[in-house]
């Protein structure tokens, strides 16, 4: 496994629409297998392809509950709003109160190339969901007001800089 450098706030790669991966081969499990290990040595609890310079449909999230990998994930069902803090390894030393829905159901397929549905709440669900968010080109960032966005400016300079 080999440890990626993370895209930072700023990228241009972190704005554009990830492809659906046609296939789970060696390649992809490769990366997906890369990408955990990236987020772990980072301290996070979720990572998307686009955030290691790849534009494909890929995530991985770990919020304490054991590693989970999803190629094409999506949401097919949502309940519930709920605004909570949260931050990115784009954007270190950031945090923003998101709204999200409480409960998702993601269907995606596995490392071994089965379609899967899963069920999500809380963390898991929050999680999921910034991830997914990260494969349409769509940050933290793009949630908040502008007023929000404009006090904390500097703070993105400073990210989009220290590339």
């Amino acid at each position: 496994m080999t440890i990626r450098k993370i895209r930072l706030y700023g990228d241009p790669i972190l704005e554009k629409k990830c492809q659906e991966i046609e296939e789970v081969d060696k390649g992809i499990r490769k990366l997906l297998d890369d990408m955990a290990e990236t987020m772990y040595h980072n301290e996070g609890i979720g990572l998307a392809a686009p955030q290691v310079g790849i534009l494909k449909r890929a995530i991985v999230v770990d919020v304490g509950e054991g590693l989970t990998a999803l190629v094409n994930p999506r949401i097919l069902w949502r309940q519930g709003k709920l605004t909570a803090p949260e931050g990115c390894l784009s954007l270190p030393g950031i945090s923003l109160d998101i709204k999200r829905s409480q409960e998702v159901v993601v269907e995606g397929m596995d490392r071994d190339g089965e379609v899967k549905q899963i069920g999500a709440a809380g963390l898991f669900a929050r999680a999921l969901q910034h991830e997914i968010d990260h494969l349409n080109g769509v940050l933290i960032t793009d949630h908040i007001s502008r007023k929000k966005l404009k006090s904390i400016r500097k703070e993105l300079e400073r990210i989009s800089r220290s590339d």
